[in-house]
């Protein structure tokens, strides 16, 4: 087919670079006109420099097609059995049961007897920035300089050629929210990706995606500094920590509101760590709140409030069961695990039934998420798990909406839920077909299309990913050549 044939260029000039084998998502770049070099405002004004590191994203080969008679999922709450989707132009077009027409020219893939579902989104990963191998070398995750390091961006440490992201595609992950570490109070900014192949961040970097910014409040912080006889040592530390932070940011942001107004004397200085600061109190740096305990985030909520500025998510959040009913009412998401807990004293009261409790009152997001390299890859086994618990507790909960735990939720808590998430007309054609219930232990999945290209097929060697860490011997569905080939 068309898609292919564009394939194959797109894996010789990715094997001359060492890298994974199944396509570039950065096609096109290297005729692409050099962009144009805009002058910066007098005292590099932050508002003109917003983004600074585009995306240079330009997606997988891809073509029409229906993906006709499997059992959909479609995110948004709906089981569709003998379903039908239409994927035109990298976008879904239409989602509906056998009577659904295909159009014309629309290649037909037969999904009899799989599960059609949204591709996963994992809001919690360091993919990248603590890639595998992980040697000290490689170790990019956690500026553990200063309690406050807003300053830094997790994508300046993002290595794309981390073999993770092709293990990660494999389980069905089309989207990947990368985080620094937790050592800080404020970690510095994430980056959402999109999960193809390429040799810069910027050719995964998702088009429009809003920026994040990572705290975290517990033992993290305090540990760390105060293992070093500095602040913070405790609680009560952290808090004045972030206070002080968002003292500093909101008379920074005065100053910048000044100057742009009046234009007189000169402008404030330009800070990065509080650029970021500024950019959660206006709304567009959307905060991920590593906090475990529940106690915890009804202060950090009390402290949104006193600076005027919302959460997003919380992340970990093990006892966020504890707290559920503030977060619904906050429209605050909880990113969570079903089966981690007890590895340290603020993680001790962590429950299976977590995410399901968090999931109950009206208008609560619940998520299920990784922080781990293997887990990445099984994220529907651990939605699956957080089921079963909430159904040993009497909870009624079906597998059309659970499937949100890891699709439209996911994509509400990093904002990027207008246009992924769940199959819906005229959002991203990010697709998994599974060989069976996704919530099954034995469902693997089978392809993978993000943007409508296809990404991974188990069946097809050529679409199966390599790179020169994961070489491995001829067989289990590769070729010797296809070993060569990713060797170079």
């Amino acid at each position: 087919m068309k898609s292919v044939s564009l394939l194959g260029v797109s894996l010789a000039a990715l094997a001359l670079c060492a890298c994974a084998t199944t396509g570039s998502s950065d096609s096109g770049e290297a005729t692409e006109a050099p962009r144009e070099r805009k002058a910066m405002a007098e005292g590099l004004d932050p508002a003109t420099v917003a983004d600074p590191y585009p995306s240079t994203y330009r997606g997988l080969p891809r073509e029409n097609m229906a993906i006709v008679g499997g059992t959909v999922f479609d995110g948004a709450g709906r089981r569709i059995e003998n379903g039908v989707v239409i994927l035109t132009d990298g976008k879904i077009a239409a989602v509906g049961d056998a009577s659904t027409p295909v159009p014309g020219g629309h290649r037909v893939v037969d999904a009899r007897g799989r599960f059609v579902t949204p591709g996963i989104i994992d809001v919690h990963s360091h993919l990248g920035v603590y890639p595998s191998p992980g040697v000290t070398g490689m170790s990019d995750g956690n500026e553990a300089t200063q309690p406050n390091t807003a300053e830094v961006w997790a994508e300046h440490s993002v290595w794309p050629q981390d073999p993770g992201f092709n293990t990660a595609r494999a389980g069905g992950v089309t989207t990947l929210h990368i985080l620094p570490g937790s050592a800080n109070l404020f970690g510095g900014r994430g980056v959402t990706l999109r999960n193809v192949p390429s040799v810069t961040m910027q050719g995964m970097k998702f088009p429009g995606a809003p920026y994040t910014v990572k705290m975290a409040c517990g033992e993290n912080p305090s540990r760390v500094y105060g293992n070093r006889n500095s602040s913070p040592a405790t609680g009560m530390g952290n808090m004045a920590g972030y206070r002080a932070a968002f003292i500093s940011a909101r008379d920074y942001k005065e100053k910048w509101d000044k100057w742009r107004e009046t234009g007189e004397g000169t402008p404030p200085t330009r800070n990065l760590e509080l650029d970021t600061l500024v950019g959660v109190l206006d709304g567009s740096i959307l905060i991920q709140n590593h906090c475990y305990r529940g106690d915890e985030m009804a202060l950090m909520i009390d402290m949104s409030r006193e600076f005027g500025y919302r959460i997003t998510t919380f992340h970990h959040a093990t006892e966020a069961y504890k707290v559920a009913p503030l977060l619904a009412r906050e429209n605050i998401c909880a990113a969570m695990w079903t089966g981690w807990w007890g590895f340290k004293m603020e993680s001790l009261d962590g429950i299976e039934e977590n995410v399901a409790l968090v999931d109950a009152p009206e208008g609560g997001c619940a998520v299920v998420h990784s922080d781990d390299a293997e887990l990445t890859q099984r994220l529907n086994q651990e939605a699956a798990a957080a089921v079963a618990a909430g159904r040993r507790a009497g909870m009624t909960i079906t597998e059309e909406h659970a499937i949100s735990w890891i699709t439209s939720n996911a994509a509400r808590a990093i904002g990027i839920d207008d246009q992924t998430g769940s199959l819906e007309a005229g959002k991203r054609a990010d697709v998994v077909i599974w060989s069976a219930n996704p919530f099954s232990v034995y469902a693997r999945a089978d392809q993978v299309y993000v943007d409508g290209g296809l990404a991974f097929d188990r069946a097809d060697p050529n679409f199966q990913p390599l790179s020169d860490f994961e070489l491995g011997q001829p067989g289990h569905g590769q070729t010797a050549a296809g070993v060569r080939q990713g060797a170079r």
